[in-house]
């Protein structure tokens, strides 16, 4: 099992960036593959990016490829998401998700281990 804890958010002009951490306690962190997600007020969960246990793969929403980059410190016991060229419509909480499984990584039902969110706001 595996403890999840974001950071990072904050309230940040459009094209602005802003970088997000996801601590990570509990079991061993090299051995999940993790995920970041989003939610914004009235709409459902949606898939970000997602990275392989070792980082050797990354996977990102059309939405934000280009812009975002998910990154881990294993080390650290930490994965992170590096936002550019923010925009209004990511404005959400955002959130870090575990699996144990490389399969289905865009599939928010797919992960067993959440953080409890960091909010992102971005003013225009």
């Amino acid at each position: 099992q595996v403890q999840l804890v974001e950071s990072g958010g904050a309230l940040v002009q459009a094209g602005g960036s802003l970088r997000l951490s996801c601590a990570a306690s509990g079991d061993t962190f090299s051995l999940y593959y993790m995920g970041w997600f989003r939610q914004a007020p009235g709409k459902e969960r949606e898939f970000v990016a997602a990275m392989s246990w070792r980082g050797f793969n990354t996977y990102y929403a059309g939405s934000v490829k280009g812009r975002f980059t998910i990154s881990r410190d294993n080390q650290k016991n930490s994965v992170y998401l590096q936002m550019n060229s923010l925009n209004s419509e990511d404005t959400s909480v955002y959130y870090c998700a575990a699996k144990t499984t490389g399969v289905r990584l865009s599939d928010s039902g797919d992960y067993a281990y959440w953080g409890q969110g960091t909010q992102v706001t971005v003013s225009s």
